[in-house]
């Protein structure tokens, strides 16, 4: 008689629904002002400091996370083109 081992819980793959949410919720991130992702991204690193988050809830954060920032990077670039045409204007 031989003893089977057990397996590994295999995880399912995103469901569409999953993915379409995602995809919303990026598309919300980049109408985000710099002020309102600077907000986000400060609550979502205090929430990544928690010691009691799953490493599922954890990789997720971390993603949001990152839109925050790259979208806060976004908006200030884009002023900083701004102020760039303003003083090639004024000159």
């Amino acid at each position: 008689m031989t003893e089977s081992k057990p397996q590994p819980k295999r995880r399912k793959p995103p469901s569409k629904s999953k993915a379409a949410e995602t995809d919303q919720w990026q598309k919300e991130v980049e109408q985000l002002s710099y002020q309102e992702a600077n907000t986000a991204l400060e609550l979502t690193l205090a929430k990544l400091q928690s010691a009691e988050l799953e490493v599922e809830e954890m990789a997720g954060l971390y993603r949001r996370a990152e839109a925050y920032a790259a979208r806060c990077q976004v908006v200030l670039e884009q002023v900083a083109q701004e102020v760039v045409e303003w003083e090639a204007i004024s000159s």
